[in-house]
């Protein structure tokens, strides 16, 4: 496994300075190695000289800025593999609320303003209600988790989220013995969300994604508000994203306005769309093709056509850790 959780004791960069030292200080380590590397560098590293320099400041609010004071750098890594550069991660996604083109989401993103933000909490739980997007997580601490995300349309990326453990924040909410299920809500804003008002698009507005309970509370699956060190932008999902790494990404919803616990299986959206190609699970699988194209290799962002960064797929998308939740369905029929 490519997976590693640091002991207590590895070198961590818990006191935060302003962020455009932290980027070039954090891409300093990925491009180095790591905790190795950390040991041996400045205080400050010049940003011109860092691989993901291009990472784009942005304003955060207030709580966000006040958890990531106090963050636990790489509490998951990715052993050594690199990480996706940040150009390559904001522009280049599947975020179908702006548009088809992978270009849309950055393109048109900058009118979007997720703030202030709620999400409705409901369904089989003991203390529903809307909260804003601090009140979800202001008894967790922030956490960097660098995953892989594999895209069913066979691309992947390396990328280093900030965010919270799902499960944790739904055990807030005290689910009730008929909970088996979890529904995700994106928002609807046709004035903003360019796709969504789309005479061309095939979606039943909102977008929807569902995951087991079980899954849900495994500690893999977060709730994301970050990447690479600053708030998440809002091609990827701003201000709050769901990240499965052991799924496809189109599992991962982006900007959730309502998290449902139900007793029956949601129909996420592309499984209401296309059945024999996307079903409920979308487990990473490299032994169960997609209808249209094997799963049993990946292209690995950036890639060119004349330098193809292809590799093979791993079952779990290499997340062995969670085989356990699937050990009584077969994953050819419950893909």
């Amino acid at each position: 496994m490519l997976i590693k959780t640091p002991s207590a004791s590895a070198s961590r960069e818990n006191d935060v300075t302003p962020e455009s030292i932290y980027l070039s200080r954090r891409s300093f380590f990925a491009a180095a190695g790591g905790a190795a590397a950390a040991l041996a560098l400045p205080h400050s590293v010049q940003a011109d000289a860092s691989p993901y320099a291009d990472v784009e400041p942005a304003q955060a609010p207030g709580w966000f800025t006040d958890k990531l004071k106090a963050a636990k750098w790489q509490a998951v890594t990715a052993g050594n593999e690199t990480l996706t550069p940040y150009k390559d991660a904001t522009h280049y996604n599947n975020f179908y609320e702006f548009g088809s083109d992978k270009g849309d989401p950055a393109r048109l993103a900058g009118a979007f303003k997720p703030e202030p933000w709620t999400v409705m909490v409901d369904g089989e739980v003991g203390k529903p209600g809307r909260y804003s997007v601090e009140d979800l997580f202001k008894e967790q601490q922030i956490e960097e988790r660098i995953y892989r995300l594999r895209c069913v349309e066979a691309w992947s990326m390396v990328i280093p989220w900030l965010g919270f453990s799902l499960g944790d924040v739904l055990k807030r909410f005290e689910p009730t013995a008929n909970a088996k299920y979890v529904r995700f809500e994106t928002i609807v804003d046709r004035e903003h969300l360019e796709g969504q008002s789309s005479s061309f698009s095939l979606i039943d507005w909102p977008y929807i994604e569902g995951l087991r309970l079980d899954e849900a509370m495994h500690p893999l699956a977060i709730l994301a508000v970050g990447m690479y060190g600053r708030v998440l932008p809002g091609q990827n999902g701003a201000p709050l994203r769901l990240v499965v790494p052991w799924k496809y990404g189109f599992k991962s919803i982006k900007s959730i306005v309502r998290i449902t616990l139900t007793a029956e299986q949601p129909k996420n959206t592309w499984q209401a769309l296309a059945p024999d190609e996307y079903g409920f699970y979308a487990n990473v699988n490299p032994a169960v093709d997609h209808p249209r194209w094997t799963q049993a290799h990946e292209r690995r962002l950036p890639s060119t056509l004349f330098s193809p960064n292809v590799m093979p797929t791993r079952l779990f998308n290499g997340y062995d850790e969670v085989a356990g939740l699937y050990g009584n369905l077969d994953l050819r029929t419950n893909y």
